[in-house]
Parts: structure tokens; C-alpha cells; sequence
């Protein structure tokens, strides 16, 4: 006999709490997330929205991977690369404050483009 729970199939991909890849239905951005293919964090579709970063009250664009619950934030340094041709990088701790950028503007704010 098995000890099953109504949310559990034994053919389901995703048992329990584990979080899923899927883009969510809201505005805010993921915890955790990487712009390297490799990283577990790699989410596609927040990637593709554009998320930008504040940190510690600054608008960063050098950010590789960040964590809000963990406050910090890995940033690329220069153009020195290691000996697996990734950019070197850096651990900062701070306030770590994601943004999607689709949503940050305001449409009147933005001026109308006219073509001429």
C-alpha cells in the first residue's frame, strides 16, 4: 500500500513544492535568476521580458545572476575572462530590487514616434 496525497501522481513531473521553470502570471520576477545557459536559474522567458536590476539604490547592467532572499548579486568584472572563457565575476551583497523593464515604463512617458 502506498501513502499518496491528492496533489501527488506518481507520473507527475513535479511532486510536491518543487518550484517549477514556468513563466508566472504575475509582474514580479523570479527569486533567483542567471543570464548563463548552464545555471539551473536560466529562465528563457523572464530573459526574454528584459529584467533590470537595482542595486543598493543604483540601476545595474553588468548583473550575471541574482538572489532577493539572499541579497546578493554576481556582476561581470571588466573583460577578463577565466580559463573556461566565462567572464570573471564578483559577489556583491546588498539590496537586490528586479524589475521587468516591459512593465516599467509608463506608455506616457514614452514619446510617440512618427514616421516621416
Amino acid at each position: 500500500m502506498t501513502d499518496q496525497t491528492l496533489d501527488q501522481n506518481p507520473g507527475d513531473p513535479n511532486p510536491g513544492d518543487l518550484p517549477t521553470t514556468e513563466a508566472p502570471a504575475t509582474d514580479t520576477p523570479p527569486d533567483r535568476l542567471s543570464t548563463n545557459p548552464k545555471s539551473p536559474f536560466f529562465l528563457a522567458e523572464h530573459l526574454q521580458r528584459g529584467v533590470g536590476i537595482v542595486f543598493n539604490g543604483v540601476e545595474k547592467t553588468n548583473v550575471d545572476e541574482y538572489c532577493i532572499s539572499e541579497g546578493w548579486v554576481k556582476m561581470a568584472v571588466g573583460r577578463t575572462l577565466d580559463r573556461k572563457g566565462n567572464p570573471m565575476t564578483i559577489k556583491l551583497n546588498g539590496t537586490v530590487e528586479p524589475y521587468y523593464r516591459d512593465t516599467a515604463a509608463a506608455p506616457e512617458d514614452e514619446p510617440e514616434a512618427h514616421p516621416s
